[in-house]
């Protein structure tokens, strides 16, 4: 279960917690299995439970992604769980012909972090340790992680002072595994304007490691 499911959510997503009050069985529910799409199909007409399993399946990418482009853990939850509430709230709009659910909600997630980064940023930078802590250390094991801490805190420092647009390209393109046309379909960019991006936020990370060592 995601971290932040087991937060006290806004209506309608409070109903999706496992230990809400059950209601009324829907007339027809959806396999687990279900594609997304059909699964937005019935979320469209209103099936939360549907819905539901959307925020199951999606729900940890959507707070990651959240995490990696503002880098505090109880913002990027508040993120998460607003994204969730647009998409079951905008799930008559979504057109499968258009985009994929994935790439649909990753552009709501990202549109929504960028914005809160920028608010936030109007308070001052956030520099502390509590501030690296955020963000998640990716090494293979414990003995690897031990060895090369001060390069993973050090690149985790780098990342921190990137542009939020900046760590979103970098979250969608080599952390989430996207294709060149969703990440830039994500950051509403053509793949052109996603190179550039990323080229960029490529330059900016390594200027920043090289002013840390």
């Amino acid at each position: 279960m995601p971290l932040f499911l087991a937060l006290p959510l806004p209506p309608p997503l409070a109903l999706w917690r496992r230990d809400a009050p059950a209601e009324p069985a829907p007339r027809r529910m959806m396999p687990e299995t279900a594609e997304d799409e059909a699964l937005m199909r019935a979320a469209a007409g209103g099936d939360r439970s549907a819905f539901g399993l959307l925020v199951h399946r999606h729900g940890a990418r959507v707070l990651r992604l959240a995490l990696r482009v503002l880098g505090q853990p109880a913002e990027a939850e508040e993120v998460a769980q607003e994204a969730l509430l647009r998409a079951w709230q905008a799930a008559g709009s979504f057109d499968p012909g258009r985009a994929r659910f994935t790439t649909w909600l990753h552009r709501i997630v990202v549109n929504l972090a960028i914005d809160r980064a920028r608010r936030l940023a109007t308070a001052g930078p956030r520099t502390g340790p509590e501030a690296l802590e955020a963000w998640p250390d990716p090494g293979p094991d414990p003995e690897a992680q031990a060895a090369s801490a001060q390069q993973e805190a050090g690149l985790r420092a780098a990342l921190a002072r990137l542009a939020p647009k900046y760590r979103a390209a970098i979250a969608l393109a080599y952390e989430e595994g996207l294709s060149g046309a969703e990440a830039a379909a994500a950051l509403g960019l053509s793949e052109r304007a996603l190179e550039g991006v990323l080229y960029r936020a490529r330059q900016a990370l390594r200027r920043h490691l090289e002013e840390g060592s």
